[in-house]
């Protein structure tokens, strides 16, 4: 049989469609990459899944001995005291939940009113730096961010703030006590600043992501400005909800900055100037304190106790966040 070859000795197309069953085999090779490249990934994606799993159980493991001594009792008990032995996670839980919605009650005004004027009003010009100096807010690093809670803001409200909300509402027990501008406020003065960025940007993404059509429908119809921002709002309310969530979830895991300025005493007051803990700070700041096992252990479960807290805080706000934009890039139906 007479092969036909090339120049460079190799059998040209022709010829090697009639070749023998050896190269046939190599014709598979695509589908075999393409088994193989579905393998890699979902190993890939059981590998993360894996060790978030692992996480928890290690983290069980190590949290242990409060579980047995105190079991779920360890959740609301009030004392925390590491010469004695006890120990409970209730202050810390408490501190976390206010200075978090106390984030919360200020970032999502200015977030969401920030998100209307990029997405409805600012013209391109103006857009384009002010997300940019929004954005930058969430490259700075929260060490800076208590460098500058505990140098600039809490003075300033010591001194001039403090001062005149308590004579203007010192009545309330919200704002009773001592003030020396590390406390609760304080804490969530920090987190309003550093949710901010994140609020913004997931409700300016959702916002935009509603059909201009309604808007503009509404316009058509002689509705003021105002009232059609309100559609856009209106259909964009489960993804800001879920933005609201997602920064909640950031508010939760935040340590060092509110370290540095909420005081770190572990009791629970009505007083929002009164110093308090957050779940991340008692971490942060006692772990190297930590010098007995059942110390160690329940510091540890204070951790599995966060871990728990900010993961389903997160899947509540992305499950939100999908249920706006799953149908964005989608083809339109006539």
């Amino acid at each position: 049989m007479k092969h036909v070859t090339t120049d460079s000795g190799r059998p040209p197309i022709a010829a090697i469609s009639s070749s023998p069953a050896w190269f046939a085999s190599l014709l598979g090779s695509g589908r075999f990459a393409d088994r193989s490249f579905k393998l890699v990934t979902l190993a890939s994606a059981l590998a993360i899944a894996g060790l978030v799993v692992l996480i928890i159980v290690q983290m069980a493991r190590d949290s242990s001995l409060t579980f047995e001594k105190f079991g779920l009792s360890f959740i609301w008990r009030q004392v925390w005291d590491p010469v004695r032995g006890e120990f409970g996670a209730l202050p810390f839980i408490y501190g976390t939940a206010v200075s978090s919605l106390l984030g919360l009650l200020i970032a999502v005004p200015v977030s969401v009113g920030v998100a209307v004027f990029l997405v409805e009003h600012a013209p391109r010009a103006l857009s384009t730096p002010i997300s940019f100096l929004v954005q930058l807010l969430a490259a700075i690093p929260s060490v800076v961010y208590g460098l500058w809670g505990i140098f600039v803001l809490a003075p300033l409200l010591r001194d001039s703030v403090y001062p005149r909300i308590q004579s203007a509402f010192g009545f309330l027990p919200l704002f009773q006590g001592n003030q020396n501008g590390l406390g609760l406020l304080t804490a969530g003065i920090i987190l309003s600043i550093m949710i901010i960025p994140i609020v913004t940007a997931v409700t300016t993404d959702v916002m935009r992501a509603v059909p201009r059509a309604q808007p503009e429908a509404s316009l058509a119809l002689g509705a003021t400005k105002w009232e059609a921002t309100r559609v856009v709002l209106q259909n964009a309310r489960s993804g800001i909800t879920g933005a609201v969530i997602l920064g909640l979830g950031r508010a939760v895991g935040e340590t060092m900055a509110v370290t540095m300025v909420i005081g770190n005493r572990p009791e629970i007051s009505l007083s929002l100037f009164d110093p308090s803990f957050t779940i991340a700070s008692a971490i942060a700041n006692e772990f190297t304190e930590a010098t007995s096992e059942i110390y160690r252990h329940a510091l540890v479960e204070l951790g599995l106790i966060l871990f728990v807290i900010t993961f389903v805080i997160n899947a509540m706000a992305r499950l939100l966040v999908w249920s706006v934009t799953r149908g964005q890039g989608k083809p339109a139906h006539a």
